[in-house]
């Protein structure tokens, strides 16, 4: 590190959450879930089935009328209510994107930030590493981010005259969709200007191997020197044996098949990160789908009795990992909390409390989960929240990260 360098720690908000194809209610109130009081820097939140996967939503046309209105929802709690008039069901997630970056982040957020150097005259921002050939960059990034630079119609608080004192504290800068898997990014707004190379990868891993019902949106971008990837993803389901294998299968291909765009024209700057683990910091989060290698019987045994371990004992997350056989070298927080899948929908009670029938009773289990990989992040919590909507509850996780300023 050079003597110009400095280490600054930012605080991550991680949230994973299995909607089960629940639109979400207007009234819901994510204040809690999100801890707001908190203050974080970051907010990284991943869902899973935000629409239903049936052949519509697979083969033909996703509806992301679901995606933004979670935008919505989201906003909301992180903005002190503003805006939710705004959205409605019809609206696409294109349109609900824009409305929630503030203007900071139509002036300053650029697909490139890197500093100029001393023989290299600094470019203007309309001539900066927008450039990008189609043959490298993902368009419809590269056309989104290119469209937010100029006016539009729609009102923002910072540029409204009647919302007087009020300034969004969050800003968007990241709204991707693969079917029913969506990822979505907000940062304080005083951050966006030291944010850069924002880059997308998806990878399908759903039907016949390729469809985007299973599969994952992967996220980089720079904050400040620090190189950041966020994958959020929806493995293979399944609970019979050897269908744990099928997910370590899932996880190998997306490492080795993500690849992100070069974006970045300066001659002289640091080279950005085009594959997963290449990056500084890595948290992964979704729904992994990995099961209790125990029968139904021993499994609602050891939930009965709060005993964590002896389920941890058979998670097969757990068990794969320590093998080696996937996210080697990949850490993941001590569980406390009782398994996240699979409950009956508004409702405490697992499906096998009500569904008799053994072929449609499926084991708790804890399928939800986020993992981290790289040097300077330290976990604060990680646990899980108590919202009804689907037959999955949500998980959190908070981190301390270091980044070079």
């Amino acid at each position: 590190m050079s003597p110009l360098q400095k280490v600054e720690t930012y605080r991550v908000f991680v949230a994973t959450w299995n909607v089960g194809g629940k639109s979400p209610q207007n009234g819901l109130n994510l204040d809690d879930f999100l801890q707001v009081n908190d203050q974080f820097d970051i907010y990284v939140l991943g869902f899973q089935e935000i629409v239903p996967l049936n052949a519509g939503n697979v083969l033909v046309i996703e509806d992301n009328g679901p995606a933004a209105k979670w935008l919505s929802i989201i906003s909301r709690s992180l903005n002190n209510g503003y805006p939710s008039p705004l959205i409605n069901q019809t609206a696409s997630l294109k349109t609900a994107s824009r409305i929630f970056r503030t203007q900071s982040v139509r002036r300053r957020l650029k697909s490139c930030n890197c500093s100029t150097t001393s023989d290299q005259p600094e470019r203007k921002y309309k001539d900066s590493c927008f450039k990008c050939q189609q043959s490298e960059c993902d368009p419809d990034d590269v056309m989104e981010q290119v469209n937010d630079i100029g006016p539009d119609s729609f009102p923002l608080p910072e540029s409204n005259p009647s919302s007087g004192s009020y300034m969004m504290k969050y800003s968007l800068i990241a709204s991707k969709q693969m079917v029913g898997i969506f990822l979505t990014i907000w940062v304080r707004k005083e951050l966006v200007q030291y944010i850069g190379h924002l880059r997308t990868s998806y990878i399908s891993r759903g039907i016949m191997g390729y469809l985007g019902n299973k599969g994952c949106i992967s996220l980089s971008m720079s904050l400040h020197q620090t190189s950041f990837c966020f994958v959020c993803s929806h493995l293979a389901s399944g609970e019979k044996e050897g269908d744990e294998r099928r997910r370590n299968s899932d996880v190998v291909e997306i490492i080795k098949n993500t690849q992100f765009p070069r974006i970045c024209r300066r001659p002289n700057s640091r080279r950005m990160p085009e594959k997963i683990l290449e990056h500084d910091r890595i948290i992964w989060l979704g729904d992994l789908n990995y099961r209790i290698a125990l029968s139904y019987t021993e499994t609602r045994k050891f939930v009965d009795e709060n005993n964590w371990d002896a389920l941890l004992n058979k998670d097969q997350l757990k068990i794969e990992r320590e093998a080696g056989r996937v996210f080697n070298g990949w850490k993941e927080g001590k569980i406390y909390f009782a398994p996240t899948y699979k409950y009956y929908n508004n409702s405490d009670a697992y499906t096998g409390e009500i569904v008799k029938s053994k072929s449609k009773r499926r084991a708790p289990a804890w399928c939800d989960r986020i993992l981290w990989h790289g040097d300077e992040i330290r976990q604060l919590s990680y646990v899980r929240r108590e919202l009804r909507v689907s037959d999955h509850r949500p998980v959190c996780a908070t981190f301390l990260v270091d980044v070079v300023v």
